[in-house]
């Protein structure tokens, strides 16, 4: 099994993102949706480092999901760079596949599963299901 580090693939989109974005006809447009792709890109990563560097649980899981919405932007803005660059459709699709496959899905699978280590305490003898805030539901 090969080891998979998250702040080292974050990192080596960023820098994808980056290298794509040179590739860029120069023009105001591009200019403006590569510096918010770029921004974006680099973001995912730095979330992530400073989710590594929490001071609790919750600023884990919050760090986590500033990522996440980070990752979410730069689909858009591949997307429309895309939109702006027909002839870069396929290279903007690549970046947006390895982002949602090698980033993204790790992500969410790490936030679901602390959602379910806070959220899914159930009492064995009651057979009552306990929220984060250790009040009973049943």
């Amino acid at each position: 099994m090969h080891e998979f580090d998250l702040e080292k693939r974050t990192t080596e989109f960023a820098k994808n993102a980056v290298r794509f974005c040179r590739l860029l006809p120069r023009d105001s447009i591009n200019s403006r949706l590569a510096g918010q792709l770029v921004g974006s890109a680099g973001s995912i990563g730095a979330n992530y480092r400073e989710a590594n560097d929490a001071l609790g649980k919750k600023d884990f899981t919050h760090r986590l999901k500033i990522a996440r919405k980070e990752a979410k932007e730069t689909t858009h803005w591949l997307e429309l760079v895309a939109e702006a660059n027909p002839e870069f459709t396929a290279h903007a699709a690549t970046l947006r596949k390895e982002l949602v496959i090698e980033i993204c899905l790790v992500i969410v699978s790490w936030l679901l599963g602390i959602f379910l280590l806070l959220f899914d305490f159930c009492d064995k003898k009651t057979h009552q299901t306990r929220t984060a805030k250790n009040a009973c539901v049943a």
